[in-house]
């Protein structure tokens, strides 16, 4: 052998994503079989920003590129749409790794956006990323179904309640649209009287987004969906309505 020869030693480097790869796997899924199809890459939204597609994330994976896979800011572009299962032969949950991703980033280092969108939500009872409390909510929902009353009176009966207790249809709203856009929440008002739904809001949990999802904090996650869940519970609600 050459003196110049370089010689690797050490132990190999292990990988964290290789064995979160061959967790998903669905019965008789074989990650060696993979035949880099790209059939994954072909319907991403996010496919080609920030240099990186669904097949490209998945072989890093595999091929145990840990620090490259939990550090591409391609991780926050994904949507989660799961088009990518839907058309892999492997069925292989590519969302979910990249979920196990953008865990892997120190909570202060994600997207600023997302971080304060889920931090807002938490800030009080209406898990609103805007922010709006309980009380803003029902004070804007009063005013515009007042002013559609008056302006329609096609639609002089119309009801928009919150914390109607025993109403079979629970809802929560885009907490944008009531802080920004409060129009916005008519029509879907005018579609509910109009079949006769029997439905509420909740004064808490009512705001429909949840950033702490997408900000890969399953705590806050679980948080935002529980009080409204807890809610529904107490007004004795058979069905959760998500708008979003």
């Amino acid at each position: 052998m050459s003196e110049d020869a370089i010689k690797i030693e050490g132990k190999k480097k292990k990988s964290l994503f290789i064995d979160k790869v061959r967790e998903i796997l669905p019965d008789g899924g074989n990650l060696n079989m993979c035949i880099t199809c790209g059939a994954c890459a072909s319907g991403c939204p996010a496919t080609g920003l920030e240099n990186m597609d669904p097949r490209k994330f998945l072989r890093m994976a595999a091929l145990g590129l840990d620090e490259e896979i939990t550090s591409t800011p391609w991780v926050w572009m994904c949507t989660g749409c799961q088009r990518c299962i839907y058309v892999c032969p492997m069925k292989i949950n590519i969302p979910e790794l990249v979920y196990y991703a953008r865990q892997s980033w120190p909570r202060e280092e994600r997207p600023k956006g997302i971080l304060g969108s889920c931090d807002m939500a938490l800030r009080n009872d209406s898990c609103s990323a805007m922010g709006a409390s309980p009380d803003d909510f029902q004070f804007v929902v009063e005013d515009v179904l007042e002013e559609y009353r008056e302006a329609q009176p096609e639609f002089k009966d119309m009801e928009a309640p919150i914390d109607k207790a025993g109403a079979e249809f629970f809802l929560n709203q885009n907490s944008r649209e009531p802080v920004t856009e409060p129009d916005e929440m008519v029509p879907l008002w005018k579609i509910l009287h109009t079949v006769g739904v029997d439905w509420t809001y909740g004064s808490k949990g009512w705001g429909g987004e949840n950033y702490c999802m997408f900000l890969a904090d399953d705590e806050a996650w679980e948080h935002v969906t529980r009080t409204a869940l807890n809610k529904a519970d107490e007004l004795g609600c058979k069905i959760f309505l998500n708008t979003e």
